[in-house]
């Protein structure tokens, strides 16, 4: 008979997913609005769902197609990425989401007692990853607290001082869930540090349309790198779940081990998916940047609500759909301000704890169209009004 007790110890030492916490917290509430889940609010392209619709009753819609992706969608995906990316000598594999997609990094790239290195706050997801792979030893570097950007020095350092040499470094360009984005110098300097030691760099790139003020999103490219991308936030394809590894084509024998995790998991994305996201492609990505212009007043609202908390506790808003803020000093347990938040005052956020980051909220304003977020932003305020005031008063 089975038992708790039999099940692998990596799982069990896995942390539970801040979202299916959140989903259990919301579950028990009435007239609750989130602004902790990472979505967008439109769905994808009209013209691109029509072309889909019409699909359903094609064989090829419900076979196998080939693990590394649809050719077709692959070939527009390689042509995307030497225009848009820069990535001029990048191959590429459409994996089920670009969650899928670092989890088959981690498994190509990771053994078992590796180390690995993680800024915070780091998405609690890809530390998720690591932690079921095995890879348990991951140091977590820190942030400039102004700017919360990567420290290069400190990475420079721990990459020379650690032996053996961690096996790789991971960071989401624009941030999840810290909303900043890494400067194209500052990212070159990380991507030499790590080929000069002979460590992987690994840079989740989906929020690469989401950016504001005049910043435009770059990639770094290299033997040593590794970019994964998603359909999921640009194009409202959240449910559809399809992103990409971009990695080196110069890497010999590295397709064939990422093909052996592949053909072990999803075998391919699914096959409707990638034909909604070729369609999507094709509308190109002034879409995209049209609807993440409506983002930036949900961004000015949600500012506003996060103002009692004071200009230095706020970060973020660079790029992405988030922000990150700290909380007041008497107030370290974040999941119990979440909690309080939405109970008492019907708005939801996502505590900072399972991102390294105890005493902090992130807040995602993307998921709302306007009004939604104004009610939401006006629910916020209240509640950081008197948190500030009165503390957790029942």
């Amino acid at each position: 008979m089975g038992s708790l007790g039999m099940v692998a110890k990596r799982v069990m030492l896995t942390e539970m997913p801040v979202m299916v916490q959140m989903r259990q917290l919301l579950q028990g509430l009435k007239d609750c609005i989130s602004l902790c889940q990472g979505v967008v609010y439109w769905q994808p392209p009209n013209v691109a769902l029509e072309k889909v619709q019409k699909l359903v009753w094609e064989p090829s819609i419900s076979n196998y197609g080939a693990d590394e992706g649809l050719p077709e969608l692959r070939e527009s995906l390689m042509k995307k990425l030497r225009q848009e990316n820069n990535l001029q000598k990048s191959s590429v594999m459409v994996t089920a989401g670009a969650n899928q997609a670092f989890v088959n990094i981690v498994l190509a790239l990771c053994d078992a007692g590796d180390s690995v290195i993680m800024f915070a706050p780091y998405y609690f997801n890809s530390y998720m990853s690591f932690q079921m792979t095995g890879v348990t030893n991951i140091l977590v570097g820190p942030g400039d607290p102004k700017t919360l950007y990567p420290d290069a020095d400190w990475l420079e350092t721990t990459l020379l001082n650690t032996k053996p040499t961690p096996k790789l470094v991971s960071v989401v360009n624009p941030g999840n869930p810290s909303g900043t984005y890494i400067p194209q110098p500052l990212l070159q300097r990380m991507s030499d540090i790590c080929k000069n030691a002979g460590c992987w760099f690994v840079v989740d790139n989906t929020y690469e349309y989401f950016m504001y003020d005049g910043r435009e999103h770059v990639c770094v490219e290299g033997d040593h790198v590794v970019n994964i991308f998603s359909f999921s936030k640009a194009y409202g394809m959240m449910g559809w779940r399809v992103g990409y590894i971009a990695y080196s084509s110069e890497v010999k024998g590295l397709s064939e081990e990422l093909l052996k995790i592949q053909d072990n998991i999803p075998i391919c994305a699914s096959i409707i998916s990638q034909r909604l996201a070729l369609h999507s492609l094709e509308i190109g990505p002034e879409w995209v940047r049209d609807q993440v212009k409506n983002l930036v007043k949900n961004r000015e609202l949600i500012l506003d609500a996060l103002s009692p908390l004071g200009d230095e506790a706020v970060k973020g808003g660079e790029g992405s759909i988030y922000l990150w803020a700290k909380l007041p000093e008497e107030h370290k347990d974040d999941f119990g301000v979440v909690r309080w938040l939405a109970s008492k005052h019907g708005v939801a956020l996502l505590p900072g704890s399972p991102s390294g980051c105890p005493g902090f909220v992130r807040i995602s304003y993307g998921g709302l169209p306007e009004e939604q977020c104004r009610l939401a932003a006006e629910r916020l305020k209240r509640g950081l009004i008197q948190l500030v005031t009165e503390g957790l008063s029942p």
